[in-house]
C-alpha cells in the first residue's frame, strides 16, 4: 500500500499540480479572505443582544452537522451532480493520504489538503448568504452578520485543523495535545477499511458521537 501511495503521489504532483501553484499562497489566500469576511461582519455588528449571541453555538452545531453529512454523503458516495467532490476526496485525497502515510512532504502538497480557493466563493453565496438573508428578514441584521461570521470562523478552523492533521509528526503543531487527539481520529478515518463508516467529523467529533460512528483505535 505504501508503495502504491507513493506512486500515486508522484503521478498527482506531475499531472495535477501546476508549476505556478504555491502552497503558501493557497494558505495565505484562504486565511486572508476568511479573516476579511469575518472582520467585515464583526465591524457591522452593533450591540448584539444575548439572544443574538446564542446564534454562535447554535450555528456551530449546525455547521458541524453539515460537515458530518457532507463528508459522509457526497465526499464518500458518488453523486451525479457532485462527482468532482467524490473524485477529489475519495479517489484522490484518500489515495494521497492513508492511515500509514498521513503527512505531506512539502507545502506543494497543500493542494491535496486545503479546499480549492473557489470554494470560499461557493460557501459564501450558496451557504452563508441565503441563511444570513433568512436571519435578516425574520430577525435582525445583527443575527445575519453573526451567523455569517460564525460560518467563516468555522471554515477557517476546519482548514487549519485538517492541515494540522497532515503535517509531519515532528512539527510543533502536531505535538499539541488537542491536535494529537483529533489527528488520531482522522488517521483512523484514513484507514481504507473504515473510511466509509467511521469518523466523518473532520473537526470536532460531535455528531460522530451522536450518530455512533466515532471509532477510537486502541
Amino acid at each position: 500500500m505504501q508503495k502504491d501511495t507513493e506512486q500515486f503521489r508522484n503521478e498527482y504532483r506531475t499531472t495535477e499540480v501546476s508549476k505556478n501553484y504555491s502552497g503558501k499562497l493557497h494558505f495565505a489566500f484562504t486565511t486572508s479572505w476568511c479573516l476579511a469576511l469575518i472582520g467585515t461582519c464583526i465591524y457591522f455588528i452593533h450591540q448584539p443582544t444575548w439572544k443574538e449571541i446564542l446564534i454562535i453555538p447554535i450555528s456551530f452545531l449546525y455547521i458541524n452537522l453539515a460537515e458530518y453529512f457532507g463528508h459522509k454523503g457526497p465526499m464518500h458516495n458518488r453523486k451525479k451532480m457532485l462527482d468532482k467532490v467524490f473524485k477529489r476526496h475519495t479517489l484522490q485525497h484518500h489515495q494521497f493520504f492513508t492511515n500509514q502515510q498521513m503527512q505531506c512532504d512539502s507545502v506543494q502538497d497543500f493542494k491535496m489538503i486545503l479546499f480549492p480557493p473557489v470554494l470560499i466563493i461557493f460557501f459564501f453565496f450558496a451557504f452563508a448568504v441565503p441563511v444570513s438573508f433568512v436571519f435578516y428578514i425574520f430577525w435582525s441584521m445583527n443575527a445575519a452578520l453573526i451567523f455569517a461570521a460564525t460560518v467563516f470562523v468555522y471554515y477557517l478552523n476546519y482548514e487549519y485543523l485538517h492541515l494540522a492533521y497532515h503535517l509531519p509528526d515532528e512539527h510543533f503543531i502536531s505535538k499539541l495535545p488537542i491536535i494529537k487527539s483529533l489527528k488520531k481520529l482522522h488517521q483512523t478515518h484514513h484507514n481504507p477499511q473504515l473510511m466509509n463508516s467511521k469518523n466523518f467529523n473532520i473537526s470536532y467529533p460531535i455528531f460522530d458521537v451522536i450518530f455512533g460512528t466515532l471509532h477510537k483505535e486502541k
